[in-house]
């Protein structure tokens, strides 16, 4: 049998020199009971039972924080197709804006302004109209001329 100064205590063995040896029965046991003494004290606290309003209080919070993802999504998809019809209408524009600018061009090379000046002097008996036949006036109250308003005389 070893002395108490021979014997080392290593992780869950006691050594006597270099070979390990038969745990007496009053070691195993105290060993035995300090593993249970502290074992239980941790299941303790994992095993402690919910109470009703913490159960309540995170089945609110998971509700909720699946609400807000379930809004965000939805939201972020909604800007999503925002940005592609905004995509849309700006080709869309380009599209129509290089239309009106070929039918523009089409139009003033089609239009032959000398023609038109002849056929309204020669054949329509046109001319122009001289300073005293042009009457310019000013009016203040708005930005733009009624139809049917009387011209002011000078």
């Amino acid at each position: 049998m070893a002395t108490g100064r021979d014997i080392k205590r290593t992780n869950a063995a006691y050594v006597v020199g270099n070979t390990a040896r038969q745990l007496h029965v009053q070691e195993r046991e105290y060993f035995h009971e300090e593993r249970h003494a502290v074992t239980p004290r941790r299941g303790q606290e994992r095993a402690l039972p919910m109470e009703l309003p913490f159960v309540i209080m995170l089945t609110i919070a998971a509700i909720c924080t699946l609400y807000l993802c379930v809004s965000y999504l939805q939201l972020q998809s909604s800007i999503t197709a925002r940005l592609d019809h905004i995509e849309y209408l700006e080709e869309r524009i380009e599209t129509l804006k290089a239309d009106n600018d070929a039918l523009e061009t089409r139009i003033n090379t089609s239009v032959d302004l000398d023609y038109v000046y002849k056929v309204a002097t020669e054949e329509l008996g046109m001319v122009y109209a001289n300073k005293n036949q042009v009457r310019l006036y000013n009016k203040t109250e708005s930005e733009y001329v009624r139809q049917y308003e009387d011209i002011p005389e000078r």
